[in-house]
Order: C-alpha cells, then structure tokens, then sequence
C-alpha cells in the first residue's frame, strides 16, 4: 500500500517512522479543528449538522442529530444512517471505521475507539485499527465505551457505563467492565 491513509484504514500497523505519518496527523488535526468550532458555542441542529457533514466528508441525513460538545480524531472514516441521536460528550476515534446503522442512539459520553496500539513495548506508538459497526436500532448507554473491532447487533441494548470488547448479538442487553450477557429483549426482567 503506497497511501498511509489507505493503509491505516486496512488495518495495518501505522508506524510515526514510516512516510506519510505526518501528512495522517496533520489531517487528524485539521478535523480536530472543526470539532472546537463545532464546540465553540451554541449550534442549532442544522449547523450541527453542517459541521458533523465537514467532519465526515460526507452530507447527514437532516434526520440527524447530533448535541455538541463532539470529540473525533479523523473523521473521514465515520458513516452515520438516517435518524440517529448522538448525545453530549461523544468521543469517535474513527481510523478503523465506525459505522451507525439507521435508528441508533448513542446517549452522552460514548466512546467508540477503533484504534488500538502494539503491545510490543518497542513498538508502542504504532498504532492498528479494527471497525465498529453499530447495526440500526441499538442503543449504547451512557458513559459506555465500545472498543474496536466490535459489532452491536439490531436492537441491542449496551448498559450504562459497560465496556465493550466483543461482539453483541441482535436483540440483546449486555452490561459490565466487561460487558456480558444479560437478557434477550423481550425476555421478563428479573429483580436483583
């Protein structure tokens, strides 16, 4: 792979040695730029909208909304569906990708990181990303983070302030550091 961009988006190890690495950073902070204007007072829903869209590259859906303060490093990789909320405090880490299906929500303080580092201790700064896929109408509770390579299936639900380190099964409520099983959606709720 010639590009660095294209590279760290398959999944490589990104190394700061390698050519280009400075061109990736300088891109990080251009998008981190727009996030502070974003951040930098109030934004009605379609200003919010516009600069989610800069962010992004991409146009939003008007169905979209999305309450500031926002925090993202890339950018270019997010891909977000119709009639998604996405809360106060949001952090996207987007190398790897993160997708959001239609439908989802994402309550304030969500981390949804897809970076990960070498765990070769020589090789630290080197960083790899794996995609997040949140499929159309799940919902990630407050102060949750999901971590890469992770899918929440259809409707599932991830519990407040869980951690999310593998796959989530359709129709299903999971919670925790780190987040289990707790019950299909429809199942009777149990008392505690």
């Amino acid at each position: 792979m010639n590009d660095i961009f294209e590279k760290d988006r398959s999944g490589a190890m990104v190394s700061p040695d390698e050519p280009g690495y400075d061109r990736l950073i300088a891109s990080i902070f251009e998008t981190m730029k727009l996030a502070y204007e974003l951040n930098d007072g109030f934004r009605t829903p379609d200003e919010a909208r516009r600069y989610l869209s800069r962010i992004t590259g991409q146009e939003i859906d008007e169905s979209v909304t999305l309450l500031p303060p926002f925090y993202v490093d890339f950018g270019k990789n997010i891909r977000i569906g119709k009639r998604c909320w996405i809360q106060q405090g949001c952090t996207f880490f987007d190398r790897g990708g993160i997708t959001l299906g239609d439908d989802v929500f994402i309550a304030p303080k969500v981390n949804l990181v897809t970076i990960n580092h070498d765990p070769d201790p020589g090789n630290r700064s080197a960083t790899y990303g794996r995609p997040i896929v949140i499929e159309d109408k799940a919902w990630i509770g407050i102060n949750s983070t999901v971590l890469p390579g992770v899918t929440v299936g259809y409707g599932a639900i991830v519990g407040a302030n869980s951690v999310v380190t593998h796959d989530v099964p359709p129709l299903t409520v999971v919670g925790g550091n780190p987040a289990r099983f707790i019950r299909r959606i429809g199942e009777a709720k149990t008392d505690r």
